[in-house]
């Protein structure tokens, strides 16, 4: 087992690190930026180190100066938590090569995965099911446009090298795909550094399954069942739930197979999640896959009761897996809702100083956040406040248990989108699980939804 483990990360992922591997017996080593010299995981870590200013770019995602800090604090290995350099192969490859161990995947699998053209080869390659569309990266506008017209509108045009919805458009005619392609591509290379695309088939009322696997160093793979996570605004997820209302005990056994299996034959290690889209007819499609852990782990941990972290370091030591996939029962249901710093309505980030801040508690919820009184949201980086996660004996209790956690949770000198949580938890189709990923969308345009948000604002404490 390591001995220390650095964490190339911050806020509450950097926390959740830090609490798993102090259960382990692991010491601990923050890097922060100067922003963050006062931060919680700096604070509990038993080592810290400045990497540099607040720019992510001259600090998190400073690859040099995270390496000089694990070698000074003599770390054994690093765990990269989510973003940032959770899935840059090259970082991964120096660590290997400064015998640092990187806590997650290969550098092969990083690379394979990472990449949405490559992804959908190899997924195709190893039996996962796939929508119509380009074999690998499109090579103009004219190519699109006769692909689109052979498959069939709609499509949707997706960055290779991205996600996020970054680099996405859906197109719904053929007069339009040469400028949609034109404005992704562009889009995409600003964001990534990399303009390729590539198309397919749009589903228009899909549902946005994930499946959690775990793979240790000696070719043992299971799967940890579904998390549900429809309830996006522009492909950035904001609920979350383990299992998926859609999603029958059959249909959970035959994606958590195919995954399997699919992993055994790329010989995939550590953690990894598959997201899939499921249609109105229940066929489900590989869409990529995330090769760290995951923003809304914790469900998954609350319905089988394995903590995820502490697996992906034991994993990432040599250890093998202890969990057969007949030992995996899920039980009861969780959900949870990404507390963010911003506008309610708009969603535009909203930085700045904490005043006042209490967290609700009672039986089965969870907070996992960086966040105290007095405490300052930085613009540089992502708006995640906190997760706020809740666990009952079934979806309907979970749903009540957290509105109730909602109404205690006291966020001063800012604003968080509490109030829309709360609105969107109150929504019919949420409700009785009839949603799908355009789920914001509707409640925003909705009558119903504006004033139901509007007396939420309103009520938030």
């Amino acid at each position: 087992m390591f001995k220390k483990i650095l964490i190339a990360n911050r806020g509450e992922i950097a926390l959740r690190i830090i609490r798993a591997a102090r259960e382990l017996g692991i010491r601990t080593v923050a890097v922060h930026s100067t922003a963050d010299a006062n931060a919680l995981h700096v604070r509990f870590a038993d080592e810290a180190v400045c990497i540099g200013p607040p720019p992510s770019k001259e600090s998190y995602l400073n690859i040099p100066a995270i390496l000089s800090a694990a070698e000074i604090t003599r770390a054994d290995a690093i765990h990269p938590g989510y973003g940032f350099l959770s899935e840059n192969a090259g970082f991964a490859e120096v660590c290997e090569n400064c015998k640092i161990r990187f806590i997650g995947p290969r550098p092969d699998m990083l690379r394979l995965m990472g990449n949405k053209v490559s992804a959908r080869v190899a997924a195709k390659e190893a039996g996962l099911p796939l929508l119509p569309g380009s074999e690998g990266v499109l090579k103009s506008p004219a190519e699109a446009r006769a692909l689109a017209e052979s498959i069939g509108f709609p499509v949707i045009l997706k960055a290779a090298a991205g996600g996020g919805g970054r680099g996405m458009k859906i197109v719904r005619e053929k007069s339009v795909v040469a400028a949609a392609f034109a404005t992704a591509s562009a889009e995409a290379a600003n964001a990534f550094g990399n303009g390729d695309m590539y198309l397919e088939r749009y589903v228009e009322k899909p549902r946005h399954i994930e499946i959690q696997i775990v793979a240790d160093e000696h070719g043992h793979v299971i799967h940890l069942g579904e998390r549900e996570c429809s309830v996006q605004r522009r492909h950035q997820k904001l609920i979350e739930e383990s299992p998926s209302s859609a999603v029958s005990a059959a249909l959970r056994r035959r994606m958590g197979e195919v995954s399997v299996r699919a992993m055994e034959r790329i010989r995939y290690n550590n953690l990894g999640t598959i997201e899939y889209l499921l249609d109105e007819r229940g066929d489900f499609y590989f869409m990529e896959m995330n090769t760290r852990v995951q923003v809304e782990h914790p469900v998954t941990e609350m319905v089988t009761g394995i903590d995820l972290v502490s697996m992906q370091i034991r994993l990432a030591a040599g250890e093998p897996l202890t969990v057969a996939q007949s030992d995996v029962l899920w039980r009861g249901a969780s959900i949870e809702c990404r507390v963010n710093a911003e506008d309610p309505v708009t969603f535009a980030p909203w930085p700045g100083r904490i005043t006042g801040y209490s967290v609700p508690g009672g039986y089965g919820v969870r907070v996992d956040s960086a966040a105290y009184e007095n405490y300052s949201v930085l613009p540089y980086y992502d708006s995640l406040l906190a997760k706020l996660v809740v666990y009952a004996d079934d979806r309907q209790t979970a749903i009540a248990r957290m509105q109730r956690a909602l109404g205690e949770y006291v966020v001063e000198g800012i604003r968080t989108n509490i109030p829309f949580h709360r609105a969107a938890l109150a929504d019919e189709a949420f409700v009785s699980g009839a949603y799908d990923t355009r789920f914001v969308e509707r409640l925003l345009a909705s009558e119903s939804g504006t004033r139901r948000l509007r007396r939420a604002i309103e009520e938030t404490p």
